[in-house]
């Protein structure tokens, strides 16, 4: 189909809830996204952070094509060998002791916030309240999107289910005026993605983990955006040494097959008994062969170290362009391979010009552009992006 055809078409039969560019895409190669005319683009959004190893890498193709000829799912009340694999992968790369596997971010959260809620209610029934930060993203489901600490995601879905409560992100004052006995979770991103690249201090991350301990309530890591190398680590709790009881993800260890999960420390391995979670497609074959092969081809590969090599360079570069347009860019965040511009107005002019350049970047937060490519990116990538958005800041 021509790009017309696949527009009109999807116009036609699918609800009208996203914002789309008029761009039909039909295949990838690396960092580069081609549309339905044959045109090349620079990827640096990578699905928003999803095709951690890029598009078609060898190794993501070959573990999914061999594994869909032999097994593509069964029910979780048998086991599969692949499945085997790939949970021990997983425990051993996050530093957990227990893995749940399910479909996306907001399953990977609602499966957290439930085991918290049932960890609470298990030390007394009015241990339920779960505290999250403001311009948060945790899903969209019901109780994801209540656990969301942006209003606009919750606008017209009232009543929403009870006993959340947001904070300012980064203020450790109003994070001890929150706690008391009553909570039995803290939720937070480690760096904010959806809500604009925000990076917290070590100290306050610290202290989140003293305050949990001090009311026996769970800290739970939303690394859904931020895991699997993004940042230069494996997981960005990594950076600060404070570990959660509960982390999330989902996105990049998949490397764009649709995954999620969530990890415990083995304290937590049985709060939820048997048949108070589960899942038809969690764990399916085809999504293990999917993760083993991320997460060896990152691990062989010495990807991490190139990540952090790379964000370094990356940022340096954006920093150039902060001190260029000093009027136009407020400031440079984030680290490894998830950075925000925040500009000094609305981002949607440099997005589309930085498209008309065959370049693909994100807005967030109404003025970050937010840079989140494939792990994979060289340098040379790099550069090609900055000059994008350095002719589009020319403009803006």
């Amino acid at each position: 189909m021509d790009a017309k055809t696949i527009i009109d078409q999807t116009e036609k039969y699918y609800l009208p809830v996203f914002g789309r560019y008029q761009l039909a895409l039909t295949h990838g190669k690396g960092c580069k996204l081609y549309d339905a005319d044959g045109n090349e683009y620079l990827d640096f959004l990578a699905g928003i952070a999803v095709n951690s190893l890029g598009h078609a890498h060898p190794a993501l193709v070959k573990a999914i094509s061999e594994q869909a000829a032999k097994l593509m799912h069964c029910s979780n009340i048998y086991y599969t060998d692949i499945q085997a694999k790939a949970v021990k992968e997983i425990i051993e790369t996050t530093g957990f002791d227990r893995v749940f596997l399910a479909n996306s971010g907001a399953e990977a959260n609602e499966g957290a916030i439930k085991l918290a809620r049932k960890y609470g209610h298990q030390k007394n029934e009015g241990k339920y309240r779960i505290i999250t930060a403001v311009h948060s993203f945790h899903g969209r489901t019901m109780m994801t999107v209540t656990a969301t600490g942006q209003p606009k995601y919750q606008q017209g879905y009232e009543p929403l289910p009870a006993g959340f409560d947001y904070v300012p992100y980064g203020d450790l004052e109003a994070l001890r005026e929150a706690m008391d006995e009553d909570v039995c979770c803290v939720l937070l991103e480690p760096i904010q993605g959806e809500g604009g690249v925000h990076v917290p201090s070590d100290t306050y991350l610290h202290e989140a983990r003293l305050l949990c301990d001090k009311y026996d309530a769970l800290l739970v890591f939303d690394e859904i955006q931020t895991g699997v190398a993004r940042t230069g680590k494996w997981f960005a709790y990594m950076h600060s040494g404070v570990k959660p009881d509960i982390m999330t993800f989902a996105k990049g260890i998949g490397g764009g097959f649709p995954v999620g999960g969530f990890v415990v420390t083995e304290r937590l391995a049985h709060v939820f008994k048997l048949g108070d979670h589960g899942g038809t497609f969690g764990g399916n074959a085809l999504a293990c062969a999917a993760i083993y092969a991320t997460l060896t081809t990152i691990k062989n590969e010495n990807i991490v170290e190139q990540t952090a090599e790379k964000g370094t360079y990356f940022k340096k570069k954006l920093e150039f362009l902060m001190a260029k347009y000093p009027d136009k860019v407020i400031e440079i965040r984030g680290c490894g391979l998830i950075l925000g511009m925040e500009l000094a107005k609305d981002g949607k002019e440099v997005v589309e010009a930085c498209l008309k350049r065959q370049v693909i970047v994100n807005c967030t937060a109404g003025n970050v552009i937010r840079l989140v490519p494939p792990l994979i990116v060289t340098k040379e990538e790099i550069d090609q992006a900055v000059a994008a958005l350095d002719a589009a800041l020319a403009e803006f």
